[in-house]
This record gives C-alpha cells, sequence and structure tokens, in this order.
C-alpha cells in the first residue's frame, strides 16, 4: 500500500476549523475539519468541500449529490448507502475506508486515490474515471458497467464479481489485480494485463464473445 499523507502533512492543515452542526444543501465548506462525526441522512446537494480534511466520519443514507469535493483527505470514514451522484471529485485521497451501497452513478473523478479501502456494492455506473487509484482495495460487487476508465489502475486490488460490462477504458493498468469480473466483449479494450491475467481470463473472455471450447 502507498504512503499518503496524514492529516498534519495536507498542506492547508494550520487553517482547518472544526464543524459544528448539520450539513447542508449548497453550502461552501472551505477549509474544514470533519472528524469524529456520526451523520444520519445528512441533505446537503450541491455542497462544496474544498480543501477539507474527514477524520473517523460515518454517513448513513443522505443526499449529497452533485457535491463537488476539491482537494480533500478522507481516513477512517464510513461511507453506507450516501447518495453521491452526479458529483464531482478531484485531487482526492480517500484511505483505509468504507463504502457500502454508496451511489457514485453519473459522477466525475479525476486524480482520486482509494487505498486501503473496502468498497461493497458501491454504484459508479456511467461515471468518469481519470486517473483514479484503487490501491491495495477489495471491490466486491462494484459497478462500472457504462463507465469510462481513463489511465487507472487497481495494484494489489481484489475484484469480486465487478462488473464492467459496456465500460470504456483507455490505458487502464488492471496489473497487480485480483480480478473476478463480470465483462463483455468490449470491455477490456484499452486495458493493460499481465500474461498470468490473460490465462486467467480467457474462460471469461470466451464466454463474453461467445466462443464454444471443446478438447474432443
Amino acid at each position: 500500500m502507498r504512503d499518503l499523507p496524514e492529516l498534519a502533512d495536507l498542506p492547508y492543515a494550520a487553517h482547518l476549523s472544526v464543524h459544528e452542526g448539520d450539513l447542508c444543501a449548497r453550502e461552501t465548506y472551505d477549509t474544514v475539519l470533519f472528524e469524529g462525526l456520526d451523520v444520519t441522512e445528512p441533505n446537503a446537494p450541491s455542497a462544496k468541500f474544498i480543501e477539507c480534511a474527514f477524520s473517523q466520519v460515518s454517513m448513513a443514507g443522505g443526499r449529497l449529490q452533485r457535491a463537488n469535493l476539491r482537494d480533500v483527505w478522507m481516513r477512517d470514514v464510513r461511507l453506507t448507502g450516501t447518495n453521491f451522484a452526479e458529483s464531482n471529485w478531484l485531487d482526492v485521497t480517500v484511505a483505509l475506508s468504507a463504502l457500502a451501497g454508496t451511489e457514485v452513478f453519473g459522477a466525475e473523478l479525476r486524480r482520486v486515490v482509494f487505498s486501503g479501502c473496502k468498497l461493497d456494492s458501491v454504484n459508479f455506473r456511467g461515471t468518469s474515471l481519470t486517473e483514479v487509484t484503487f490501491d491495495s482495495c477489495v471491490l466486491r460487487d462494484v459497478d462500472f458497467a457504462d463507465a469510462a476508465l481513463t489511465q487507472c489502475a487497481f495494484a494489489g486490488s481484489q475484484l469480486s464479481r465487478t462488473d464492467f460490462c459496456r465500460a470504456r477504458m483507455d490505458g487502464t493498468d488492471l496489473r497487480g489485480a485480483e480480478l473476478g469480473m463480470i465483462v463483455d466483449s468490449q470491455s477490456l479494450r484499452g486495458a493493460i494485463i499481465s500474461t498470468a491475467q490473460l490465462v486467467v481470463l480467457a474462460p471469461v473472455l470466451a464466454e463474453s464473445m461467445g466462443l464454444v471450447v471443446r478438447d474432443d
């Protein structure tokens, strides 16, 4: 797992102010520290988070669709069933966190790092992911159908029943990942895999292409 900055290492750490109160729709949170919070059903669509940090925060449910996250750091965060649909993430780090049933469909993620995270039934359907890294993560039943993945990487990650049907890839590096995937005949075009992974994927690729393999 890659070395990631601690809270004190952030260039804006000295300017952070501790958040108090609820999250609000269309609010701008600039250099705010969210720490030790347990939030149920937050209602903050179109909120903006600029140079913010989240530490030991738990969100259950809630609406943060079309939220804008820029230069955001998260560690030990749990997001359960939270709606981030059509949100925008730029230069975001998510470390040692858990996302379950989180809705991130139709979103745009650029230069985002997930490190040591568990993603369970996360919906990235139709999302644009550019230079997004999943480092030593577990992805179970994650949905990338119809997503566009450009220069992404999955090093050291375990993919289980991860759906890439109709996904578009451009230079996305799957080497070093454990590949348990749902694909169609076009899914992996533009991906980078190792020879060993090709052997493992051969039956899945053959099935997706309608090939019948017989040795008799």
